[in-house]
């Protein structure tokens, strides 16, 4: 096999791979014989006949398909792998013959989406904002509020009316004009008042409702609702309460604070404003962080080919599907409800999708060019910390290790390394929008 590599348009190059007659004939040969059982000729058991005799039944070029599959697939890797110095695939190829394509001209055409290089502009000495966020005895209390909340065991409640934070389980028609419309009605369905799950004015309306009670619960569709035809109307749902289930709280004592692992309330305040403050200060090094890169792609540019910023919008769809799932809800049926598909809804990622890829570029070449490395012991150090946090010897940790962590964790180390680089060669403002 001979193959030559050119470059083309968008972030693309083009690879033609030649195979000699011998190379063809010797990929028919093997197409025929993982084929063959698929073909019957009369006269011959299924998958016995030989191939002279198929492709004379079936027609000559029955296995070239198949064959050109093999030559593709045999050497389509190997070129990359030889070229690895040269481009990064980042996107499966467009294939196609070459034009003049015959039994003793046999070549395919791959045009492969590459890694694009990228044109930096200034990334130092410039203003970038740099955000602190900081934690208050509000949000300590806050959340210890919540965690109480979640840990709150169920009781049935009969001997009051429903409050926010109770579930209730509900029957309701929705009707706008008078007529019930599509998805507005359900049977036996769970709502926690308060969650903000229907549109506003309905959980309000349901808190108050006793058992068995029906209610006429007026509300207005919100201008940016889903539904076109529900854009900005009234509407009116006929609620039926079957069930209210509320929460016993448990109150923040010694024995609380006990079974959350600490020895006093104060201890386990403490603790949970420890992880608070450590949480802030990772959200203001991640918004730091984006606000570097965003101020440094102003001025720097790269031909993003459409297989990476596909490739990024399904891992946004992906990371949405998963918040569903946590939820309790199937993206494909909150898809169904609003009327659209995957793919329709995925291209309302395509804008930070390729804004994502951007600045992974960006980061990629400024590593490159500032010559940032993780050295052996940097990253034993890593190793060893991941094997403390889970109490284990590194030696101990390392046989469990997948193999690729390793290199994560190089990469890791050297991300952090040139945004602390950044940081210091550059005027870093404290930004208006800090909490």
């Amino acid at each position: 096999m001979k193959y030559e590599v050119v470059p083309a348009e968008k972030s693309t190059v083009k690879i033609t791979m030649t195979f000699s007659p011998e190379e063809w004939t010797a990929a028919n040969d093997r197409a025929y014989r993982e084929n063959r059982h698929k073909y019957a000729v009369n006269g011959f058991r299924k998958g016995k006949a030989p191939k002279y005799i198929l492709e004379t039944f079936y027609g000559k070029g029955l296995f070239y398909e198949a064959a050109l599959n093999i030559l593709f697939q045999d050497h389509y890797d190997k070129v990359l792998e030889t070229e690895k110095e040269n481009f990064t695939a980042v996107g499966d190829p467009a294939l196609s013959l070459v034009d003049d394509f015959s039994e003793t001209n046999v070549g395919i055409v791959a045009v492969t989406p590459v890694k694009p290089d990228v044109s930096l502009g200034a990334y130092k000495g410039i203003k970038i904002p740099r955000y602190e966020y900081t934690v208050t005895d509000a949000d300590v209390e806050k959340e210890i509020e919540n965690i109480r909340e979640r840990i709150a065991e169920s009781v049935d409640v009969t001997d009051r009316p429903a409050a926010l934070k109770d579930t209730v389980k509900i029957d309701f028609v929705g009707k706008a004009d008078g007529k019930e419309f599509e998805g507005g009605s359900a049977t036996g369905f769970d709502l926690t008042l308060g969650s903000g799950q229907f549109i506003p004015g309905f959980e309000d309306g349901v808190a108050g409702m006793r058992i068995g009670e029906t209610k006429d619960i007026e509300v207005v569709f919100p201008e940016d609702y889903q539904a076109e035809d529900l854009k900005g109307k009234p509407a009116v749902f006929t609620v039926t309460l079957h069930k209210i289930t509320g929460k016993n709280v448990p109150a923040l004592d010694e024995e609380f604070a006990k079974k959350m692992g600490a020895e006093s309330v104060e201890a386990y305040v403490a603790k949970v404003k420890e992880r608070l403050v450590k949480n802030a200060e990772n959200r203001s090094r991640n918004a730091t962080e984006n606000a570097i890169l965003t101020e440094i792609a102003k001025t720097s540019s790269a031909e993003i080919p459409d297989a990476m910023v596909e490739s990024q919008e399904d891992y946004s769809l992906q990371k949405m599907e998963y918040n569903f799932m946590y939820q309790g809800v199937k993206l494909d049926d909150y898809l169904a409800y609003i009327g659209t598909t995957r793919e329709e809804y995925k291209k309302q990622f395509e804008p930070e999708a390729r804004t994502a890829v951007l600045h992974q570029l960006i980061l990629e070449k400024l590593i490159e060019t500032e010559k940032i490395e993780a050295t052996e012991e940097e990253v034993e150090a890593k190793i060893a910390e991941q094997a403390a946090s889970v109490g284990k010897e590194p030696e101990e940790y390392k046989k469990t290790m997948d193999p690729r962590q390793r290199e994560y964790l190089a990469n890791d180390i050297k991300v952090t390394k040139i945004f602390d680089f950044l940081m210091a060669n550059n005027e870093m403002v404290k930004a208006e929008e800090n909490v």
